[in-house]
């Protein structure tokens, strides 16, 4: 990789990580809930160990970072490094800059929620990167590989360990406010990461077959491929066509549809990435 290309990807990553830490220094902890990060489970720890929250998650990323290598070997590559590290510095940095601080909002609930819509675009900037902010994601691959759970799932359960702990400490409340912002914040980053992309695929099989293949050709601009199909209960035979759209495409497909052929039968799918590889010549 270029010189230039390392510069650019890492003041990426730096933009998303600084993102992330304003996300939890003005809004995670002034709401002392603990949501599904190496974060909250460092508002909890600084109630019982006399160190600051930048200090604590230091030691837990360098920590977790070192256990990931000796059980996991090298496979996080230097982008979860790079982010593992500088999180806490920019974390310090903001206490140094922010002292005292306080809830922007004056709400606890008002707090997680806008915790949750800044993280979710800090984190879906990383993973678009193929980087992760470390700290749980290595708890997640090392589950992952000594106990045969899935990384979603492993991810899932060590963020509701660390929601769990706010009971530690603080109240019903709150701790209920964790666990609830843990769930939505992994549906938060899953739409930012997938949402914004999704196609839908649209199986169709109707007797206006050429009428729909034309409007999707000239129409929508888009392409579809035509399978041959035989139902399985009189054996007949169809011609289904098969094509991916966009949401606005979508809409006006099926809007066609039912005015062309309201009898057409129709399967829809929830696309979220598409791979093509053009040939050369």
């Amino acid at each position: 990789m270029k010189k230039q290309n390392i510069l650019k990807e890492l003041l990426i990553l730096t933009g998303a990580i600084a993102l992330i830490d304003i996300s939890v220094y003005f809004f995670l902890i002034p709401s002392h809930t603990a949501i599904s990060s190496i974060s909250g489970l460092a508002i909890v720890l600084s109630n019982f160990i006399p160190l600051s929250i930048s200090a604590i998650s230091m030691v837990l990323n360098v920590g977790l970072l070192i256990v990931g290598f000796v059980l996991c070997g090298p496979e996080f590559g230097y982008k979860t490094v790079y982010t593992s590290i500088v999180f806490p510095i920019f974390l310090a940095a903001l206490e140094v800059a922010v002292p005292n601080n306080q809830s922007l909002t004056g709400d606890q609930t008002l707090d997680v929620v806008a915790y949750i819509l800044i993280v979710s675009v800090g984190l879906s900037i990383l993973f678009n990167r193929n980087a992760s902010s470390g700290g749980l994601d290595i708890v997640a691959k090392i589950l992952n590989k000594f106990f045969h759970i899935e990384l979603g799932k492993a991810m899932a359960l060590a963020g509701m360990c660390v929601a769990l702990s706010a009971a530690l400490v603080y109240d019903s409340k709150t701790v209920v406010l964790s666990v609830i912002g843990t769930y939505f914040n992994g549906i938060a980053v899953d739409y930012f990461i997938f949402g914004q992309n999704e196609k839908k695929r649209v199986c169709i099989v109707s007797r206006k077959e050429e009428e729909i293949r034309t409007y999707i050709l000239h129409e929508l601009h888009s392409g579809a491929t035509i399978y041959e199909a035989i139902g399985a209960y009189e054996l007949e035979k169809h011609r289904e066509i098969i094509a991916i759209v966009d949401k606005h495409e979508y809409q006006k497909l099926m809007n066609f549809l039912n005015e062309k052929d309201p009898d057409a039968f129709i399967t829809v799918y929830s696309v979220h990435d598409m791979r093509y590889k053009p040939k050369t010549r």
